[in-house]
């Protein structure tokens, strides 16, 4: 079972490489058409904004597998072992809780806006520029899912920087 969310992290990590990718390619676009052809492209702008929000929600899913997350511990880590366990525990709790409302409330979202298309890109439904929030938020809840079942998998050998190297992270 592991293995599958290990393949689901390495999609996370590519599609979030990928947008970041596109995005620098695009937004030199956009600028060179401006400024040095003198006609400005109206398509680089939205691509690019719905390249970040992919990027955002599917590397935010892939940070969290990873251990990688934001996090303030200036008053856990000065609280007795059980108590920020228990901490510990409420985070991934809440972390779910937000997850699945993203995943509601995004996926609404996607639903509402299905009819209407960008005005820079008619071709494209505003949709599908909201569907990496209900998407990115369900691949998070399974990787908390993940974490509240098999424990943390930071330590996975396909989440370690340099795991082709590493003999000493687990490899299951």
């Amino acid at each position: 079972m592991q293995v599958l969310f290990d393949r689901l992290y390495l999609l996370c990590i590519w599609i979030s490489g990928l947008s970041i990718a596109l995005m620098s390619l695009i937004i030199p676009w956009g600028v060179f058409t401006r400024y040095v052809l003198g006609t400005g492209s109206n398509w680089p702008e939205p691509v690019a904004v719905l390249l970040m929000v992919t990027f955002t929600f599917m590397g935010a899913a892939a940070s969290y597998r990873a251990g990688a997350h934001i996090a303030v511990g200036i008053l856990t880590d000065r609280l007795p072992t059980g108590v920020q366990k228990l901490c510990a525990s409420l985070v991934h709790f809440l972390m779910a809780g937000i997850c699945i409302f993203v995943m509601v409330w995004g996926a609404k979202l996607v639903q509402g806006t299905m009819g209407q298309t960008l005005a820079d890109l008619p071709w494209l439904p505003v949709g599908w520029t909201y569907l990496p929030l209900p998407l990115g938020s369900f691949i998070t809840l399974l990787f908390v899912v993940e974490l509240l079942i098999w424990g943390p998998a930071h330590q996975r050998a396909v989440v370690v920087f340099d795991h082709e190297g590493s003999h000493s992270v687990e490899a299951n």
